[in-house]
């Protein structure tokens, strides 16, 4: 809890930090307006079943919200990895009732300012963080910070985008160090590659939320005009190449039809395509949207599914019931689909993994 909330009842704290009313959370928890009101003043010590009520609609645990009011809440704060600079930026969120410092990333795709610096893995935070009400996902989606910034504007909330490719973003997601994970395995003639990934890494009990449907392919120099997959295979070039267990890794070894690339590794869309233009990579398998942001000839290869994978037990999580909302609703499906590359027609669509 931020110092600026010291003495004030943690129930009190996390309504207020997602702007509810006493009301509101008592609708959502399906409790009078006076039960609430009673336990933020100390009146009432609630039952077992209001407290799993209400901790059930804020999203967290029943010890974050009924712990002895003035006790600290650093205590159990843990680093998600160690950060590679010290000192270090960071970002404080929680997942799974758990609280955690991620040392700051990606700005292109985070407009959101860290919440503290830390020195020797001490942190100096800067005070105000809402750690209860932030999103944490990890994706390789290149147009991420505009959904994070659609995210915020409609639901209070924040979200953290932490660029990783499908494997990395459900190995986070297995240990519980994000609540959503994107994953885009999935294709036309392949439909539920998505969800067999998902079991295979997490087992059973996951959501999938459809973002968008894209095109991946290849990204070539500006003036190049074949259109033959194979001839482009059979030439002596440096390809940009993104690392094992991607998605794009994958198309581009089926685009090569198992030769052997020579070239780098590098971590995003946006990086391939930025390779390819710079002029060391002379192609390089990425996503629509990044190859024309770097005005590059784009090839399609086929068209595949991204998901947000996430756990069933996290299902009535405000965050996460957030984004639901916010990728079905008509001004974001218009939006995404207006991206180049982009289909939303699936766009918001909930399965089972």
């Amino acid at each position: 809890m931020s110092k600026g909330n010291v003495g004030v009842h943690p129930l009190a704290a996390h309504r207020q930090a997602r702007e509810w009313s006493q009301a509101e959370l008592a609708l959502r928890a399906g409790l009078p307006r006076s039960s609430v009101s009673a336990i933020e003043a100390g009146r009432l010590t609630p039952s077992v079943t209001a407290a799993l009520a209400v901790a059930g609609a804020l999203g967290c645990t029943v010890e974050e919200l009924f712990r002895p009011v003035g006790e600290s809440a650093e205590q159990g704060i843990q680093w998600a990895w160690p950060p590679r600079l010290d000192p270090s930026r960071y970002w404080e969120a929680e997942v799974g009732g758990r609280r955690f410092l991620y040392p700051v990333e990606s700005l292109a795709l985070n407009s959101t300012p860290h919440d503290g610096v830390s020195q020797r893995l001490v942190s100096r935070p800067k005070g105000g963080a809402a750690f209860e009400g932030t999103l944490v996902v990890a994706c390789c989606d290149p147009a991420a910070g505009l959904l994070a910034a659609e995210y915020a504007r409609a639901s209070g909330f924040r979200m953290i985008v932490l660029q990783r490719g499908g494997h990395a973003a459900l190995d986070l997601l297995n240990r519980g160090l994000v609540h959503m994970a994107g994953l885009h395995r999935s294709t036309l003639e392949a439909q539920s590659r998505n969800a067999e990934a998902a079991r295979a890494q997490l087992g059973e009990g996951c959501r999938l939320l459809r973002v968008a449907d894209w095109q991946a392919g290849l990204a070539l120099p500006a003036g190049e005009r074949s259109r033959s997959l194979s001839a482009i295979a059979r030439r002596r070039i440096a390809w940009a190449m993104r690392e094992s267990g991607s998605a794009a890794r994958e198309c581009m070894d089926e685009a090569l039809g198992g030769r052997t690339a020579r070239g780098r590794v590098v971590f995003s869309h946006a990086a391939v395509a930025a390779a390819v233009r710079s002029g060391w990579a002379g192609a390089g398998v990425c996503v629509r949207i990044s190859a024309e942001e770097e005005d590059l000839h784009f090839l399609p290869l086929r068209t595949e599914s991204l998901d947000f994978v996430f756990a069933e037990a996290q299902m009535a999580d405000p965050r996460i019931q957030a984004m639901i909302r916010l990728l079905r609703s008509r001004p974001q499906r218009r939006l995404l689909g207006e991206l180049p590359g982009y289909d939303a027609r699936a766009t918001g669509e909930l399965v089972r993994g």
